[in-house]
């Protein structure tokens, strides 16, 4: 089969849907069945000089092989015709497009549409509904992403495909403390816009922390990874982080994150901070593919209590989502104090994360694209 993946976050973005898109293309490219194609936005000829150097940006962040991926030019989401469009999707069995909230008409035998931001868009026009009726099979990252989809847009999701945690990566440990330094980890683009990963929040939360318990965090630092996309937001987060040991990571390659994932013991995350996910659903965090990371690394996460991190931890270790800044200094402290009750609670999440595996995630992938 002739399978092409879209998005149009390709290949400026180096975030949770890129590596959602890159898992679903290596395990096709694993299977050895089928023709995989990643499309890229441009009405000019991709040179394989071009396609190398994006082939090696995008393995260098996920860590997959991608050497056999093919790279083709797509009229889709540029200034194309809309015959032209229609027509190049006629080439493939499959087309699989991770959409930013717009949508298109196509040709391809099965059409699949994964919808990764919870966008309150309309689409009730007739225009898009036929759009959607073309697309054979939706479905969304998580079930916090389904459900306001089906309410906002509205449209019935088929199926639910969350992303996978590479348990590779992460071997088990016998002792789950063993490499583990006083770091408290966060992983996150740096940008304002949108879902803003709020480490100016993390920033403050840790500063007060280190103010009223100063003997307590000796020796502990925070550590905050991620691209760079706001260089005035990165610079404002470096002026906050004056006289206080944190430590920034940009563009760290996957082998280097992974080691860092290692090394921390609690993991923060605070995106959605102050705002009210019913009203502001796409400005919290959609799944959360860097908690679970951590989770499998034994790093034990301290989430905001909004969005997908509720479905990632599930009922039985949401003691760890907060809602107060208090509570996440609570909680952070009782961990930092308890060493024995932290390597237990690593062990859990160990297990929870297993859930996610790329055996369950890859089943359903098949599933989607043979049926």
């Amino acid at each position: 089969m002739k399978i092409v993946f879209y998005s149009p976050y390709f290949p400026k973005h180096f975030g949770g849907g890129e590596k959602y898109l890159l898992d679903c293309i290596s395990a096709l490219l694993e299977r050895g069945k089928d023709e995989v194609s990643l499309a890229l936005p441009s009405q000019d000829f991709l040179t394989e000089e071009k396609n190398t150097i994006i082939r090696q940006k995008y393995q260098k962040f996920c860590a997959h092989d991608l050497a056999r991926l093919k790279i083709i030019a797509t009229p889709l989401g540029t200034d194309a015709s809309f015959w032209q469009k229609l027509m190049w999707t006629k080439k493939f069995d499959v087309l699989y497009h991770l959409t930013d909230g717009s949508l298109f008409f196509s040709l391809a035998k099965k059409n699949i549409l994964h919808i990764q931001v919870p966008l309150s868009l309309n689409k009730r026009s007739i225009i898009e509904r036929l759009k959607l009726k073309n697309y054979q099979l939706k479905n969304t990252n998580s079930y916090f992403t389904k459900n306001y989809v089906e309410k906002f847009w509205p449209v019935k999701i088929d199926l639910v495909h969350q992303p996978l945690v590479s348990l590779e990566e992460f071997p088990k440990q016998a002792d789950p403390l063993k490499h583990k330094k006083k770091i408290i980890l966060h992983v996150g683009r740096f940008f304002r816009q949108l879902h803003s990963k709020r480490q100016d929040v993390l920033i403050k939360l840790f500063a007060e922390l280190i103010k009223t318990n100063p003997k307590l965090l000796l020796g502990w630092e925070l550590h905050l990874a991620g691209v760079v996309e706001d260089e005035a937001y990165f610079k404002s987060l470096q002026n906050l982080a004056k006289n206080l040991p944190v430590v920034f990571h940009q563009q760290l390659d996957r082998r280097n994150l992974v080691k860092l994932y290692e090394e921390a013991s609690i993991y923060w995350h605070a995106t959605g901070y102050g705002l009210d996910e019913s009203k502001s659903p796409s400005a919290v965090e959609h799944f959360g593919i860097a908690p679970l990371e951590a989770m499998a690394a034994y790093c034990v996460p301290i989430l905001i209590a909004k969005g997908g991190h509720k479905e990632i931890l599930g009922d039985e270790l949401s003691t760890y989502l907060w809602q107060t800044d208090q509570e996440c200094i609570e909680k952070t402290l009782f961990l930092i104090k308890n060493e024995r009750e932290r390597a237990k609670v690593a062990e859990t999440m160990r297990h929870r994360a297993e859930t996610f595996a790329p055996e369950r995630f890859n089943q359903l992938l098949f599933k989607m694209i043979d049926v």
